[in-house]
């Protein structure tokens, strides 16, 4: 079982032709609202990708679709609470005509969670169970802690980086997956792929690295092994908002069904392509389905 202790959004995306600069007003020519959050989107991917997944967290008064969203995909829902009286956790995104985009979060709900529905919701899960976290929620630290001290296996996708991320006890982490400005943040330094690897795994040694590279494809790393690179999937990207999260949804369940981090960085990369495909985040992750059938495609399967 994996319990995502995670963020529920709901995204406002505004469509430009280039992102704004400091001192511009721009004009977008569409406005879409979408379900998101990086934990909200995690755990569709990894519902969809066919894992046995929990998600804990809150939803503000307008966000009761979001919980059945996840619910229609897979996810165990009987831990998300409603916060009455409070707005939800939400997003404003630019999506350039690239299909990059840039994100403004406002906590809501997110950030109403406390150490007593951390520790409910740790006390319901056994030693051999994962527990999946991100940034975009208070108490991560009593998250990392209470898991760590249950043997549960911790995996973290530390996103955003802030002074109070970097406060927790991050070498209780399992297992981090990010990018490569958030490993420049925590490891605190800029470099190349196999120079952040380097300096994560001197700092974490105990932890496993998954490190994603945009455009170029993702890496696996623990000390004392050779790093594991998987390129990839050449696709003409519409939009790049759930792509991380894809990926890291159904590379941990990939991880926690046993597949070996080569396999698990390839089914991975395989999804990640097929979101960045297709307007939106949670809308985008696709099912397990069509992953199987893409790497079929691909004499991969």
């Amino acid at each position: 079982m994996i319990v995502n202790i995670g963020s529920l959004n709901i995204d406002y995306v505004y469509d430009v032709e280039s992102f704004v600069r400091k001192g511009q007003t721009i004009s977008s020519t569409r406005r879409s609202v979408f379900a998101g959050g990086k934990g909200l989107n995690q755990s569709i991917a990894l519902g969809r990708a066919g894992a046995d997944v929990a998600h804990a967290g809150l939803v503000g008064d307008e966000g009761a679709f979001l919980r059945d969203l996840m619910l229609e995909s897979g996810v165990d829902v009987s831990r998300v609470g409603t916060a009455e009286g409070h707005s939800n956790g939400h997003a404003i995104i630019q999506r350039d005509s690239e299909g990059d985009n840039c994100i403004i979060l406002h906590g809501g709900s997110n950030r109403l969670i406390g150490a007593g529905l951390i520790d409910t919701t740790l006390l319901a899960f056994k030693p051999e169970d994962w527990v999946l976290l991100q940034n975009e929620t208070s108490c991560v630290s009593n998250a990392i802690e209470g898991a760590h001290a249950r043997g549960m296996k911790v995996v973290l996708n530390p996103s955003p980086v802030n002074d109070a991320l970097l406060a927790c006890p991050l070498e209780l982490v399992d297992c981090f997956i990010l990018n490569e400005g958030e490993a420049a943040a925590i490891a605190g330094i800029d470099g190349a792929a196999d120079e952040l690897l380097a300096a994560m795994l001197d700092r974490f040694p105990d932890a496993e690295i998954v490190l994603t590279v945009g455009a170029d494809g993702a890496y696996y790393a623990r000390k004392g092994g050779e790093p594991i690179f998987q390129p990839a999937f050449a696709v003409d990207a519409v939009d790049t908002t759930a792509a991380g999260d894809t990926f890291t949804g159904y590379y941990l369940a990939e991880r926690a069904a046993g597949s070996d981090p080569s396999r698990a960085l390839l089914v991975a990369s395989a999804a990640s392509s097929i979101a960045v495909s297709r307007p939106g985040a949670a809308p985008s992750i696709p099912l397990r389905r069509e992953v199987e059938a893409k790497l079929a495609g691909l004499g991969l399967a």
